[in-house]
């Protein structure tokens, strides 16, 4: 399935007025499709999975940030910690030590957002509100700068519930976004995806994870 290059341009066009960063989610699309968003502009990129992840940075313009959203287990860290931009979805203490280590050894500082478990549905991952806390708190780590927070609504058409929830990932943001250090800059609150996008920038998002609108619903793998 093409990608919708006039759809494209005008959600792009709407996120730059809104000082919104788009991130195109690729997962599952062949590079012709993520090139052909390359060629109209667009430089952040999201993917799911590591070794589609590293296929694709192999095969791709260098100069594409790349963004992991996905379920990272930490014995994959090494994978993507020479390239990567920035790692979304960090959810446990033990995967940022992690991530630290990995980053240490290639003489890089990467960017990471944190994941809080804001949705009803058990199946999504993130800290809760006492983990987040105890990270934010305990900051620190030499080779890591967190940028943010991270997180995804219920799927559901009850737009109630996820304004709730996106709204809560605002209070938390804005609690600690003040707590600054050295390393750390708390300036990027990442949700919204293709059905919600809309409803996450009303509630104070400046980054989206876009996908289906601009390449077609996912193939299944």
């Amino acid at each position: 399935m093409p990608v919708n290059s006039d759809l494209y341009k005008n959600i792009s066009k709407e996120l730059k007025e809104k000082n919104v960063t788009l991130v195109a989610v690729s997962k599952t699309k062949p590079v012709e499709g993520i090139l052909e968003l390359y060629n109209l502009g667009q430089r952040d990129f999201g993917e799911n999975y590591v070794q589609e992840l590293v296929a694709k940075q192999e095969q791709l313009p260098k100069d594409i940030r790349w963004h992991f959203i996905g379920h990272l287990q930490s014995n994959k860290v090494k994978l993507i910690t020479p390239f990567v931009s920035l790692i979304q979805s960090v959810d446990s203490e033990s995967l940022l030590k992690e991530i630290n280590k990995q980053a240490e050894k290639n003489s890089r500082k990467i960017d990471c957002l944190l994941q809080v478990h804001i949705a009803k549905e058990e199946t999504k991952f993130g800290l809760d509100e006492n983990e987040l806390d105890e990270i934010i708190r305990a900051r620190g780590y030499k080779n890591i700068c967190v940028k943010g927070l991270m997180g995804m609504a219920s799927f559901t058409d009850d737009e109630k519930i996820v304004r709730n929830e996106f709204r809560l990932l605002k209070s938390l943001f804005d609690k600690y976004r003040h707590l600054q250090t050295n390393n750390d800059n708390l300036q990027t609150l990442s949700m919204g995806m293709s059905s919600d996008y809309k409803i996450a920038i009303e509630d104070g998002s400046n980054m989206v994870r876009i996908g289906s609108l601009l390449f077609g619903e996912r193939n299944k793998k």
